[in-house]
């Protein structure tokens, strides 16, 4: 297709091309004829397709914000020649120039490229466009290339420890005549019925009583940790503030993973993620924390608190001190609520049981989650 300069030239070549041949001057219309034939050429020129054969990896496909990726290209020319090119590649919305070195027929050249990982999100990497334009710059075509590949580009986090409950507990856990049926715990001894295992059966119980007793061994349940992100865009004017508030809430949902713990991750929406506890949990948290953005939800956060079963930690990431008073009235739900403000514009105080931290970066939150830690 032509360009603004081939659009350009074409229109004023016709002019001349007209006024010379209208008034009797050949010159004018020389030169006319001379711009529309360049700009006929320059169209010519851009035709032929490149046949490549085009190759994408992305390396790693999951980071942090602010850590290193990049994409590689594996180019082969699978046609006679592949001159005049330019390469770009597509990266979310930014536009990235990729360096392809002439080939030959029928060669290959792998290039690398950095990624932009300044932004949380999921980000389109290609296709990629191979620019073909004339030497005037009077025409341009544009041909994709390859597979688009995604890249992950996750919260940052910090390690943080999981805070001890407040609460004592079961060794093993809390059991109860709900806790679901398992092979872990010893609950209590109750009559055999069909179906039963037979190496579950209390022999002595058995002879004592004369009817056939076995254990009940249940699932002892952990203490699960509840996240709350406050994620209404008037909460957030700053874009900032929002995504180191999204890396505090990750902090902490990875930190209970890590120790193999439940944790639930909620916004005004509903739930965003919930795991039982388990060596992939990390990964399935993150994940689901990289599309996370400002949105209003029909439901405050602690009304959405008040929705899910009590028990564990509570920890809401805010940004004010405007939910304060309604944090306190979920309070008795909870062994322990801690509240994170992200860059608070007012100093506040905690309500009685509710542990107040402010935090301006992540390695401020990490000290004063390791000092909470030592606080029953």
């Amino acid at each position: 297709m032509l360009t603004p300069l081939g659009w350009g030239t074409a229109a004023a070549s016709a002019l001349l091309y007209a006024a010379g041949w209208w008034l009797g001057y050949p010159e004018p219309a020389i030169f006319g004829a001379a711009g529309l034939v360049a700009v006929a050429g320059a169209a010519l020129w851009t035709l032929p397709r490149a046949k490549l054969g085009v190759r994408r990896e992305i390396a790693p496909k999951k980071v942090e914000r602010g850590e290193p990726a990049v994409g590689v290209l594996h180019v082969t020319n699978q046609g006679r020649g592949a001159r005049g090119l330019s390469a770009h590649d597509t990266a979310g919305a930014a536009d990235v120039a990729v360096d392809v070195p002439r080939l030959r027929a029928g060669g290959t050249r792998t290039v690398t490229y950095r990624l932009p990982t300044d932004r949380r999100g999921e980000l389109p990497v290609g296709p990629l466009r191979m620019v073909r334009a004339d030497p005037l710059r009077l025409a341009r075509r544009t041909r994709e290339y390859g597979r688009p590949e995604r890249l992950l580009v996750r919260p940052r986090t910090v390690p943080l420890s999981l805070l001890p409950s407040g609460r004592a507990h079961h060794l093993e856990g809390p059991t109860s005549d709900r806790s679901p049926a398992g092979t872990a715990t010893f609950h209590a001894l109750r009559e055999y019925v069909i179906g039963d295992e037979l190496r579950h059966i209390h022999w002595k119980s058995s002879a004592r009583t004369g009817t056939l007793m076995v254990r009940q061994l249940v699932d002892a349940s952990l203490p699960t940790t509840t996240v709350v992100l406050e994620a209404r865009p008037a909460s957030w004017p700053e874009p900032d503030d929002f995504e180191l508030a999204v890396d505090a809430a990750a902090s902490v949902a990875v930190g209970a993973a890590t120790a193999n713990f439940p944790v639930r991750i909620l916004t005004g929406n509903g739930q965003l993620a919930e795991t039982r506890g388990g060596p992939d949990d990390v990964e399935a948290l993150l994940d689901r924390l990289t599309s996370v953005a400002p949105q209003e939800g029909p439901q405050s956060t602690i009304d959405a608190v008040r929705r899910v079963r009590a028990g564990g930690s509570l920890v809401v990431v805010t940004s004010g001190a405007a939910e304060l008073g309604r944090i306190a009235s979920v309070r008795g739900r909870f062994d322990r609520v801690v509240v994170l403000r992200v860059r608070p514009s007012e100093p506040a105080s905690a309500p009685p049981g509710v542990h107040l931290l402010d935090v301006a970066d992540l390695d401020g939150l990490a000290e004063s989650w390791r000092r909470l830690g030592s606080v029953r």
